[in-house]
């Protein structure tokens, strides 16, 4: 009987000669580098690369994507929640041009991903190859290094090089582009060890200003500290709790720095600015005298248009591993150029120790402030059959655990998130891209995230938008049958966007009301199982069914609109009285 499509007879593998191709020296150099995973799609110019790959599975996984944007975005959560670099490969074209939009968060976020993109043959640069593209200009506006290897002998140091400059001073992606002939050329070349940590180097500051900035703390009325997604990558967890009891400094939190304190923290304030902000948090930085701000891009959302802290008026300083950014927003701040953690300790050890006096006071004014909060709902169910995101978000975290990783999209899942998943201790169990809130994120990076912490349940808090510009990744959590709870917040509109035409426009909605998808049945044709949840008690059943036993698993849970119960916005509660502009971003 002869093969057919529907059946095929799969053919032996043909053996290798020798191991010593480009394309297995960049193989060996990641392995070697202790990268144990690579997200990617296949495509013409990679094709010796993928026949590397098939070579060394023992020591190193490639995760199928089905979209390269999807493959950066899982790359950049597993860089996330990792503390490693996340890779992801491409090939030239297509692969290459559409990854880019999946790096624009990671390059604004500040997360250390290694794109490898092969090109088309260098004998043919310049004919109108198909393919062809200046791939070293296209990645120029999201990545920090673009790196274009000539020959294969140069391939292992040209990842050395790779991963250092993508973990080195501020961390961002660095793309590596190898030519196919390149991948296919054979080379002798000495293996070398390629260490690589995060971040690379763990610089000081100056001590002058770290010792003014620690006495500026030390004497101020009401101090208060203000961090993000750098303390996440320095692991400055310890350091900043020890320096928020030593001088009694409250400490707010932007969306990227979720969980750098613990929930229960005496010194946590919640978040702080606009999206997400908390009343009693704005209120307390806002009246701050001096203000630490540590690892954040302290923009206008994340400083609730600069009133929290004010742009004049309260003493600014600012930790960053980047001096260009170190006090840019703020005139006349102090820079304290480098590590979270280091700077933090230098810190530590130069401020005095408050009385036990005003210590209490502080941690009082802390609790007040928190207290002051986005009020709770006297139902779960804000209609019959819809839910309050709150109820949600609170109902998954109660029942699923403290090592739960929640990854998140923008729009309503954004502010839910942020504000209202609790954790008992510092670290990142909360992921939200705030760099650029591209909508589709959650689905990939979850799976991301699975992939990189194998066993832990993770839960990708997704919208209706955003499910359709990412739901074909459903497929590949159900090929490795990762433990992942799916739950889309459906409000049958491009939701945040008509909240600001309801609010700014006049009510003139336009291109915000997308036709009706049945993302439970497309969660079945990916061989994901799903429900759709219109009770609180059939939530808790399907979240209890999860714990039980993790799989994937999609609930499509409805919820009202920003228009009928806004989430916590400032800016949208002011508009919604009657009064307030749009904020400027």
């Amino acid at each position: 009987m002869s093969a057919t499509l529907t059946d095929p007879v799969p053919a032996e593998p043909a053996p290798v000669q020798s191991l010593t191709r480009g394309a297995d020296h960049l193989v060996d150099a990641l392995v070697r580098s202790g990268i144990t995973t690579v997200f990617g799609v296949p495509g013409d110019t990679g094709v010796i690369l993928y026949d590397a790959f098939f070579h060394r599975t023992k020591d190193i996984e490639h995760v199928l994507a089905r979209d390269e944007r999807h493959a950066a975005y899982m790359a950049d959560a597993c860089a996330r929640v990792t503390g490693k670099v996340g890779v992801v490969e491409v090939s030239s074209g297509g692969g290459s041009t559409y990854v880019v939009g999946g790096l624009g968060d990671a390059f604004a976020s500040g997360i250390p991903v290694l794109v490898i993109s092969s090109d088309i043959h260098a004998g043919s640069r310049g004919s109108g190859a198909l393919t062809e593209i200046d791939q070293r200009a296209l990645f120029s506006a999201v990545t920090k290094a673009q790196i274009v290897v000539e020959r294969a002998a140069d391939v292992p140091a040209a990842v050395e090089n790779a991963l250092r400059t993508a973990t080195s001073g501020r961390p961002a992606p660095v793309a590596m582009i190898v030519p196919e002939n390149v991948l296919d050329e054979h080379a002798t070349v000495p293996p070398r060890p390629v260490p690589i940590t995060v971040p690379a180097k763990r610089e000081t500051a100056d001590p002058a200003a770290a010792a003014l900035a620690a006495k500026m703390l030390g004497e101020a009325r009401c101090p208060a500290i203000v961090v993000g997604g750098g303390v996440h990558l320095s692991s400055a967890y310890e350091e900043l709790h020890a320096l928020a009891e030593k001088i009694g400094a409250g400490v707010a939190t932007t969306i990227h720095g979720v969980g750098t304190v613990a929930t229960d923290d005496p010194w946590r304030l919640g978040v702080i600015g606009n999206n997400s902000g908390q009343p009693g948090v704005n209120s307390y930085v806002a009246d701050a005298d001096v203000v630490l701000l540590v690892g954040t891009r302290a923009n206008a959302t994340d400083t609730n248009s600069w009133t929290a802290p004010a742009k004049y008026g309260p003493a600014v300083m600012q930790i960053d591993i980047e001096k260009s950014r170190a006090g840019r927003n703020f005139p006349g701040s102090l820079p304290l150029v480098g590590d979270a953690r280091t700077v933090l300790t230098q810190l530590i050890e130069a401020a005095g120790e408050i009385p036990d006096g005003i210590r209490a006071d502080r941690v009082q004014a802390v609790a007040s402030a928190r207290a002051d909060a986005t009020p709770d709902t006297d139902s779960p169910e804000h209609a019959p059959g819809v839910l309050y995101p709150r109820a949600v978000v609170e109902a998954i975290r109660e029942r699923l655990g403290q090592d739960t990783i929640l990854v998140a999209d923008p729009g309503t899942p954004t502010p839910n998130a942020a504000v209202f998943w609790s954790q008992e201790s510092a670290g990142r169990q909360v992921v939200i891209p705030r760099g650029h809130g591209p909508m589709g994120y959650a689905i990939p990076a979850a799976i991301g995230v699975a992939k990189s912490r194998p066993g832990t349940p993770v839960v990708s808090l997704t919208a209706d938008g955003s499910f359709a510009m990412s739901c074909g990744e459903l497929e590949t959590a159900a090929r490795f049958r990762l433990p992942v709870l799916f739950v889309q917040l459906t409000n049958h509109s491009m939701g945040w966007i008509k909240m600001l035409q309801h609010l700014y426009t006049g009510g003139r909605y336009f291109g915000v009301d997308p036709g009706p998808t049945d993302a439970v049945a497309v969660a079945g044709a990916n061989g994901v199982e799903g429900a759709t949840v219109r009770s609180f008690p059939e939530l808790t059943k399907r979240i209890e069914s999860f714990a039980a036993d993790p799989r994937p698993c999609y609930l499509d849970v409805e919820v009202p609109h920003m228009i009928e119960f806004a989430p916590p916005v400032p800016a949208w509660d002011a508009g919604l009285a009657g009064h307030g502009e749009r904020p400027v971003y």
